[in-house]
């Protein structure tokens, strides 16, 4: 795999729309309708506010209660998954552990499954449990047809027609972003730990008074969307 350092992560940055790259970042100003931000924008476009489940039993919307005012880490996998799964969980595992006690304050991980048909919340439970993920790393699950939208809104798609419709050959990226800023990329999950963190916390860079913790709604809390 080609070396990803934090040089690489943030000169990817600005270079292409959100679905079609790794980055989502301002429409001009000629591009907007009017009355329109482009937070708005992005949030409408990319952003589906479908329910979801954690690994907890407690049901959230996809922007309302996972994304709205949170740096984010997303990746999809399945719990049987003997592909590219385990290595990214387990690297992602170093990743949270590297951000300590922000996890779970004001920046939060989701792992969404490939296959809601089996992996229930308990499945993904076990598997959380399995993989030493902590607070603030939520597993999630939902019907079909929304986790399929995610995906492709989401931009984890092969333009390879057979490659993309083989769950075992999905693509193994994570996307992060500071939604409140507008400021999305993404990386390889398998991409040094260290540099995933860096990469991770310049999306707090400047940083925002409006991203401490104490505005931050964690998902499942009371408040979230049911």
């Amino acid at each position: 795999m080609k070396r990803i350092n934090r040089r690489n992560v943030i000169g990817m940055l600005g270079i292409a729309p959100f679905a079609g790259g790794v980055v989502a970042r301002a429409s001009t100003a000629e591009s907007k309708p009017e009355g329109s931000s482009s937070r708005e924008m992005i949030r409408d476009r990319y952003f589906p506010n479908v329910v979801l489940t954690t690994h907890e039993g407690k049901k959230v919307r996809f922007y309302d209660d996972l994304l709205k005012d949170k740096i984010v880490m997303i990746n999809l996998m399945y719990a049987d998954c003997e592909g590219v799964c385990p290595g990214i969980t387990a690297n992602l595992v170093k990743v949270q552990k590297s951000l300590g006690k922000r996890i779970g304050e004001d920046i939060f991980m989701y792992s969404i499954t490939l296959k809601p048909e089996q992996d229930t919340p308990k499945a993904l439970n076990e598997y959380a449990r399995r993989h030493g993920a902590k607070p603030g790393w939520f597993f999630l699950t939902g019907d079909a047809k929304d986790i399929e939208m995610l995906r492709r809104k989401l931009g984890f798609t092969n333009p390879d027609k057979k490659l993309d419709a083989d769950k075992s050959q999905h693509i193994g990226m994570v996307r992060y972003g500071n939604e409140r800023l507008t400021r999305w990329a993404a990386c390889p999950g398998m991409a040094n730990a260290s540099w995933i963190v860096e990469s991770v916390l310049f999306m707090d860079w400047p940083k925002s008074p409006e991203t401490k913790s104490d505005s931050v709604t964690r998902p499942g809390e009371k408040g979230a969307q049911k």
